[in-house]
C-alpha cells in the first residue's frame, strides 16, 4: 500500500523546539522533531507536551504528535529568523492518516496524533 500524494503542497516553517507557548487554556511545547517512513514515504512529525492549568474545568496534560505532512523537500531553505523551511504535502486520505497515527503511536507514548 502506498500513499497517493495530492497536488498541495506548502512551505512549512520548522518551529523551535522546547519552547513553552501559552494558549488560551493553558501551554504546550513541541520536544522531539522527527520523521518516520511509513510505507515507502517520509513524514515529517512533532512529539509534544500539553499542560492544561488554566482551564474552569480542571486540569491535566497529555503528550501527543503533530503531523505537518509528507515531506516533498527537507530543509530547502531558512528564514530571516534562521528557522528551516521544508516542502511538505499535508495528509489529506483518512487511510493515510491511519497508517501514519498507527506508525507513530506504536514508536511514541502519545494520547493523540494531530494533522495540519
Amino acid at each position: 500500500m502506498g500513499f497517493e500524494m495530492n497536488d498541495e503542497t506548502i512551505d512549512y516553517t520548522h518551529p523551535k523546539l522546547n519552547e513553552t507557548v501559552v494558549a488560551i487554556g493553558g501551554n504546550y511545547i513541541l520536544t522531539h522533531e522527527k520523521r518516520l517512513n511509513v510505507n515507502g514515504r517520509d513524514v515529517l512529525y512533532y512529539r509534544g507536551v500539553a499542560v492544561f492549568d488554566t482551564t474552569c474545568c480542571g486540569a491535566g496534560g497529555c503528550s501527543y504528535a503533530y503531523v505537518p505532512g509528507f515531506i516533498v523537500e527537507w530543509k530547502k531553505e531558512k528564514t530571516k529568523e534562521n528557522l528551516d523551511v521544508s516542502r511538505i504535502a499535508p495528509v489529506k486520505k483518512d487511510d493515510d492518516r491511519k497508517s501514519i497515527e498507527s506508525g507513530i503511536m506504536k514508536m511514541e507514548m502519545v494520547y493523540q496524533v494531530n494533522f495540519l
